[in-house]
C-alpha cells in the first residue's frame, strides 16, 4: 500500500512584515479646546511670567512717575518763586526808599526845630529891646525928679505928673493898652470886682471906682482891672 505524502499547505510568509494598527485615542478636551481657539490659561499665565521677567521695572517706573512731580508743576513752582522774589526785591526796595525819605524827615525836622529856636530867641530878644527902649524914657524921668526936685512936694508931684501923662505914648508904642475906666460896664473877661457897693445913683454892674488899670496887648488880656462896682 502506498502512502501518500501530504504536502503541507502553504504557510504565511514569516518573512513578510505585518502591518501594526495604533489604537485610535479619542481627541482631548484640551486639545479640543486648544484647535478650538479658546484661550489655553497654562500659556496666558507663562506669558505673564515671561512679561514680567522680561521687563521687571516697568511697574516700578510707573508707580514712581505717579509720585514724581510734573514738569509743568516744576515750572509753576519755577514761575511762583520768580515772582516771589520779585516782589521781595520791590518790598525791599520800597522799604529803603522810605528808610531814605524817613532820614530826610527827620534831618529836616531837626533844622527847622533848631532855626525855629533861634527865630524865638531873636524875636523874644527883640520884644525885650523894645519893651525896654520905651521904659527907660521913664526911668530917666524918675531920675531927674529924684534928683532936682530937693525934697519940695510940690516939684515931685509935679515931676510925677510929667512922667505919667507921657506913659501912654510910650505904652501905645509897644502895642500896649489901658482899660478901665468908671461908668463902664462891669465885664468878667476883663474886670476883676473886688468889691460892692448899695448906690442907687449908679446902674447894677456899673464899674463905680477902678482901683488898679488893666492893660491889653491885642486881644491878649495882660492884667485884669480891679474895680469896685454898684449892685
Amino acid at each position: 500500500m502506498t502512502e501518500e505524502k501530504k504536502t503541507p499547505d502553504a504557510a504565511p510568509a514569516a518573512d513578510a512584515p505585518e502591518e501594526t494598527k495604533l489604537p485610535e485615542t479619542e481627541p482631548d478636551d484640551g486639545q479640543e479646546q486648544k484647535s478650538g481657539g479658546e484661550p489655553d490659561t497654562e500659556s496666558a499665565n507663562a506669558s505673564e511670567k515671561a512679561a514680567e521677567t522680561e521687563c521687571p521695572h516697568e511697574e516700578d517706573e510707573a508707580a514712581d512717575d505717579g509720585k514724581k512731580p510734573k514738569r509743568s508743576e516744576f515750572k509753576k513752582l519755577r514761575r511762583e518763586l520768580e515772582d516771589t522774589k520779585k516782589s521781595l526785591d520791590a518790598a525791599q526796595k520800597h522799604a529803603a526808599e522810605l528808610d531814605e525819605r524817613l532820614l530826610r524827615l527827620a534831618a529836616e525836622y531837626d533844622n527847622f526845630r533848631k532855626r525855629t529856636q533861634s527865630e524865638r530867641a531873636q524875636v523874644y530878644a527883640s520884644a525885650v529891646s523894645d519893651t525896654l527902649g520905651g521904659i527907660l524914657p521913664i526911668i530917666d524921668n524918675l531920675q531927674y525928679a529924684a534928683k532936682y526936685a530937693g525934697g519940695d512936694p510940690e516939684k515931685i508931684a509935679e515931676g510925677l505928673s510929667m512922667i505919667l501923662s507921657k506913659l501912654p505914648d510910650t505904652l501905645e508904642k509897644l502895642g500896649i493898652k489901658a482899660f478901665g475906666e468908671p461908668g463902664d460896664k462891669f465885664d468878667p473877661a476883663l474886670h476883676n470886682a473886688v468889691m460892692h457897693v448899695e448906690d442907687e445913683e449908679h446902674g447894677e454892674g456899673e464899674i463905680v471906682e477902678v482901683l488898679q488899670q488893666g492893660y491889653l496887648y491885642g486881644d491878649r488880656v495882660l492884667r485884669y482891672a480891679m474895680v469896685k462896682t454898684a449892685n
